[in-house]
Order: structure tokens, then sequence, then C-alpha cells
């Protein structure tokens, strides 16, 4: 049997690769159900606090009675009114108060477990999902929208029972007073209640979204441009990329503006209708007919124009509890969004790899469906080995590369190592046997030794300083401030090359089996980059290393070198082989060529060399090329 009909045989038996994008996320009732008697007891002491507020305000009325009544004021009631208001007063401050401390602690664990849960998520995806995703959207979701959600948890839910609580107390009071005036009391709260529907209409329900997106724009923006602030001043760029800020800050004022037009005369009218001048003109219109006629005595009015004003307060509040539910249940939707990445499965039953060998079975792999990025590739690698990918930009080198590290899953086809396919062997068992370099460098805020020892945190001291001289980078750690101890941003700034030379010695000292280097010299001077290369070939042995190449130094070092073009392998071979063919790789060897520098300084010939001895730390079978 064929490769190829082992690959074929593989497709037809392997599931497509799981979706990494973004499913149904726990819905928010989910999230918070282990707080679920937390909430019942801010709502409990919130229902006594609100009731106990209405005593002070009922006190009031009955000391008015008392006061107005004809014949001698009865001291003994009037005082004792006077203390049972006192005492709903002191009631509805200490439980009220409760349930603020509960509810603000219960925020805190809150955010807390949600920071958490997406560091964990964010820990699960796909390493691949973040480069198709902007930083600034991401630090909005874990930073702004977890911190939206403290107004909901902290304020809301007493803000909705006091909303609900004390206009049914009050009403129930007033109907027994006068059940006419109690109606004529309503229609403020009755007006204001009939605005709410405007305020959830499909354009203003748009142009909430359109705002926070306006916002996500405005923060990714704000970080592209102080990322690369040097490069866009260096190359006479500042003015362009400071004019896709204002033009992401302009769109937010237009979407802004947008948005409180629509809302502006709603939260107006509203606001309005539930003024306590308002609402004491309607009492006053209402309860001066009903006298007039004898229908009410004026004692009577006196609850009316008091919790009257109690019925539209907290109406009024829920107004802005309102916009701070809208505010959390956007923010937790993209929360959801994250939680609900789906992560790449972990078998359930990991296999160990036997060997490091790799093979990569009839591969194909797109982004986006419809758009293959990789087509049929198959490919060996074995230990001992240098492969070399070569290929014009968009070819699809360095999705090739991130396979192996299992940055992303195939669509159709395996990666085998050691004879497991990838998605049968555990991700910690994959990660000590892969290590990788890539051209993007990301240091860690901490010592030189740290960032070094990263996939090793107990390394010796002597094994860190030993990965930093075979990466060339020793030397340059001394001058540090601190040397080993020196904190990577605080004390010091690496340049690009030296950031990839300490990445370098990072994957040096995790001594993983297999390397994925994505032209770990590219910021290298030229002395760095033959110390770099003789390391790498003294470390060879059995390691199995594959090669994002781009310089012709680099590929004339490799076993092998494969010709990708338009995601297919178009050539394999030695480069001897290949430039002796005269195709697609002599093609690009010939154009790198012409536009070096040096035309002086050939690195390889048209013609084979015969196979030299190998030196230390190289497999028998390897080539030493001039």
């Amino acid at each position: 049997m064929t490769t190829t009909d082992l690959a074929q045989a593989r497709e037809q038996s392997t599931p497509p690769a799981p979706d990494t994008e973004s499913a149904a996320g726990p819905p928010m009732a989910e999230l918070l159900r282990p707080y679920r008697w937390s909430f019942a007891a801010i709502v409990v002491l919130q229902v006594v606090g609100a009731v106990a507020g209405l005593a002070p305000l009922l006190a009031v009325v009955e000391l008015g009675r008392t006061l107005l009544a004809p014949g001698p004021v009865d001291r003994s009631h009037a005082w004792n009114v006077v203390i049972v208001g006192a005492a709903g007063f002191s009631v509805r401050l200490l439980f009220t108060a409760a349930s603020s401390g509960i509810g603000h602690l219960l925020d805190g664990q809150v955010q807390l477990t949600f920071r958490r849960q997406l560091a964990a998520q964010l820990g699960r995806v796909p390493i691949g999902w973040f480069s198709r995703r902007r930083t600034g959207e991401l630090a909005k979701v874990v930073g702004e929208d977890v911190s939206a959600v403290h107004p909901f948890i902290a304020h809301t839910p007493g803000e909705l029972v006091s909303a609900f609580v004390v206009p049914l107390v009050s009403l129930i009071y007033l109907f027994t007073v006068d059940w006419r005036l109690t109606l004529i009391t309503l229609i403020p709260v009755v007006l204001a209640v009939a605005l709410v529907p405007l305020m959830m209409t499909p354009t203003r329900l748009r142009e909430q979204k359109e705002f926070d997106a306006a916002m996500g724009r405005i923060a990714s923006s704000v970080v592209e441009f102080v990322q690369g602030i040097s490069v866009v001043k260096a190359f006479g760029g500042g003015e362009r990329a400071h004019r896709k800020f204002r033009t992401a800050a302009d769109d937010f004022a237009d979407v802004f503006y947008r948005m409180v037009r629509g809302l502006a005369p709603i939260g107006a009218g509203m606001q309005t209708v539930l003024s306590p001048p308002f609402v004491l003109l309607t009492v006053l219109i209402g309860g001066t007919a009903l006298i007039t006629n004898g229908g009410l005595a004026p004692a009577d009015l006196l609850p009316f124009l008091l919790l009257g004003l109690g019925l539209t307060a907290p109406v009024a509040a829920l107004g802005h509890g309102f916009d701070d539910l809208q505010s959390a249940r956007r923010a937790v939707g993209r929360i959801r969004d994250v939680l609900g990445v789906r992560s790449l499965p972990e078998p359930a039953h990991p296999v160990a790899p036997q060997g490091h060998r790799v093979e990569l079975r009839g591969v194909r792999f797109g982004y986006d469906d419809g758009h293959e990025v990789l087509r049929g590739i198959d490919l060996v690698l074995e230990p001992g080995t240098v492969t070399a990918v070569v290929g014009p930009s968009g070819s699809g080198k360095s999705t090739l590369v991130q396979l192996l590290p299992r940055f992303f899953d195939p669509s159709h086809g395996s990666v085998f190592l050691g004879g497991v396919d990838l998605r049968e062997l555990g991700s910690r068992e994959l990660y000590r046997t892969v290590s990788f370099v890539f051209q993007d460098v990301r240091l860690l805020r901490a010592s030189v030794a740290d960032n070094i020892a990263l996939a090793v945190p107990h390394a010796d001291p002597d094994d860190v300083v030993r990965a930093a001289r075979l990466a060339n980078i020793h030397e340059r750690v001394l001058e540090l401030p601190h040397g080993y101890e020196t904190v990577l941003g605080d004390d010091v700034g690496l340049s690009g090359g030296e950031a990839q030379r300490l990445s370098l010695a990072r994957a040096l000292l995790a001594d993983a089996p297999v390397l994925v280097l994505d032209e770990a010299t590219a910021f290298a001077d030229p002395q760095t980059e033959q110390a770099v290369r003789r390391a790498l070939a003294t470390l060879g042995g059995d390691r199995t290393i594959l090669v994002i190449a781009h310089r012709l130094e680099t590929v004339a070092d490799a076993d092998t070198v494969v010709m990708l073009k338009d995601g297919a392998i178009v050539e394999r071979g030695t480069p001897c082989e290949l430039l002796a063919r005269d195709g697609e790789f002599a093609a690009f060897w010939q154009s790198h060529r012409s536009a070096s520098t040096d035309e002086t300084d050939p690195v390889l010939s048209a013609e084979p060399v015969p196979p030299t001895p190998a030196p230390r730390g190289r497999s028998a079978g390897r080539e030493e090329r001039p």
C-alpha cells in the first residue's frame, strides 16, 4: 500500500477536525448558579430593608393625622409613632448595608471566578485561535467586560427589589386610604413604564451593539498604535497610524451620537414624568378635586404626597438598573463567546509516542470553509535530520509548521509523532516532545533565567547558562545590570535578535527531541547566525528539526528541502538535487541570490557535494556542505 493509499484510508476513517470557533457558551444563569444562595440572601435583606424604609414615611403620615386631629394632642401616641419611624429607619439602614456588603463581596468573587475561567479557557483553546483575534478585543473581554458585571451583581439586585417591593407595599396602603387617588398617583409611573419598550426596539439594540463594537475597535487601534509606534515613525507612517486611531475615534463618536440621539428623548421623558414636581402636581390636582367635592378628608392627602414620591423614586432607579442590566448582559454575552470557544479535544486515554519520527499523511487545512491553505501534504521527518520548508509568501509554510505543535488540527488527514496521531497524544506529552521557536518572540516580564527556564522551571543554573551559551546570548546577559536575574521589561529591554536568541536558548534547554524553528535567526547578525547554526549542528544528534527557511544559509544546512507552492509540495530533495533539477526551487534560489547584497559569497554550488564526515553531534547520514 502506498503512502497515498494510507492517507486516503486515514482521511476516510478520521472525522474532520473540530471547529474551534465560538459555540454557545454557558448561559448567565449557569455561570452564576454557584452563588444562588448569596443572591437569595441579598434579596431577602433588601426586601426587609425596603419595607422597613417605609416606616418613617408612614410615621410622618400618622404623626400628621395625630397633630391635626381636633382636640388635645395625644403626646404618648405621637412619641410612639416617632420611635417606630426611627426604628424602621435603623432597620432599613442595617439591612440595606448588609445587603450591599454581601453584594460587593459577591461581586469580587464572581469577577475573580470569571477571570479564572477565562484564563483557564484561553489556556485550553488552540494557540492558532489567538492569531485571528485582536489583542484589544480580548483585553476588553478579560478586563472591561468582567468589570461591567459589577453594577449587576453589587447594585442591580437591590435596586430591582426596591423597585418592586416599595411600590407594592405603598400601593396596598394607599388603596386602603382612597382607591381613586391611588390610581391618579399611578399616572406618572404608568407613563414612565410605557416609555421603557421604546428603549428595547431593534434599532436601539442594534445601536448598543454598534457602540460595543466601536469601543472594541478603539481598544484594538490603541494597542496596535502603541505596539507599532517605533516602526511607523521610522518609516514616516506616524500620520497614517494616527489617522487610523482618529478614524476609530470618529466612528465611535458617530455611533455614540446616534445612540444618544435616539435615547435622549426617551430618557428626558422618563425623567420628567418621574420628577418630584410632576408627581406632586399630579397628586395635588387629583387630591384637590376630591377634597373640594367632599370625597376625601384633607388629612388623607398627606400619605399620597409622601408615598407618591416613594412610588416613583424606585422606578427611576430601575431605569439606571435597566441600563446596567443591559450592559452586563452584553458583557456576559462576550464572556460566554470566549468561554464557548471549542478547545482541541484531549484524548481519554493518551498514547505515548514510540520515538520521534514525524509524518504528515494527506494533510489538508483551511482557516475558512471553502479555502484550503494546505492541500494533500505528505511529508516524513526522520530523526537526526533537518528539513527546510521554503516557498513564496502565502504558500502555507507557517501553517504547516503550526500543525506540528498542534496549534490547529488538520481538517483532513493526520499528523503522526512516533507513530501516534497527535489527536491521540496528551498535550503535556506533546509539549515535552515538541519545542518551537517562532519569529514573533514573546518574553515574559520576569528574570532572564526564568524566561530561559520557562519549560523547565526547576532547571539547574548551570544548564540555563549552557543553553544561553549555545544560543550565543550568554555574553549579552552578563552585560545586563543584574545578569541572569535582570527582569526584562523593568530593568532592561532586548533587541529583536537578542529576544530571538533568548527564545532559542529556551527551546534548547527544554531539550525536546523535535524542534520547530520559524526562521529563528531572522533578526540575528551574521556572526550570531553562524554560532546558532553551529549550536544546532552540535545538538543535532537524533533530533528531528523542521525549519521555515528564508535565508539561503539555512537551506544549505538542511538534509531535505521541501518546496511549497499554493499549499502543496511541488518539489522535495537535498539542496544539490533540487538545484540540479532546475525547477521551482532553483528559481527560488536564484531569485534570493540575485537579491542578496553580496553576490560574491555563494553558499552552495549547483553541483552535488560528496558527503563528508559528520561533525560531533550530527547523525552519521548527514552531509556537511560548504
